[in-house]
């Protein structure tokens, strides 16, 4: 095992979430409606994200037990790297006009980039970070050699 295909996040209304990503520039694909629907699949390049109501994703997990569904910081972020400063601060203002809560406005960071961090409309945290040495293979996916790290 060692790739990623799917991240899910669970959503409190799915389609608030679905229009708040759609105003960053996700493009998705809806199972259900519009005004319904069951799941939406974002078709962006690398790793898929889908949303999901959370009450239903907490069932899935366990039907007769389900999770407790908490309320802040779960010890995950996501992340988006971008190509330039200029993007990391596009991306963050946008977001914030979105109706997203900006955790770290930003700056320059203890590794030698630029990044901040927002909040999405579920809470889930978001990491924009630039790096001036980040390479990205055909696919636009960050490439990370093992010296690097």
């Amino acid at each position: 095992m060692n790739r990623i295909n799917i991240i899910t996040l669970g959503t409190k209304n799915i389609v608030r979430s679905h229009a708040f990503f759609k105003s960053l520039g996700f493009d998705t694909s809806i199972r259900g409606t519009e005004a319904n629907p069951d799941i939406i699949f974002f078709k962006n390049e690398g790793t898929r994200i889908a949303l999901y109501p959370i009450e239903e994703l907490a069932k899935d997990v366990n039907q007769d037990h389900p999770p407790e569904i908490a309320n802040g910081f779960s010890g995950i972020t996501l992340a988006y790297n971008a190509k330039s400063k200029e993007e990391v601060d596009q991306i963050i203002k946008r977001a914030e006009l979105a109706g997203a809560v900006i955790q770290k406005h930003p700056q320059a960071t203890d590794w030698g980039g630029y990044g901040g961090y927002f909040t999405d409309l579920d809470g889930y945290y978001w990491e924009i970070a630039y790096g001036e040495l980040w390479e990205f293979d055909h696919n636009n996916m960050l490439v990370i050699e093992d010296e690097d790290y």
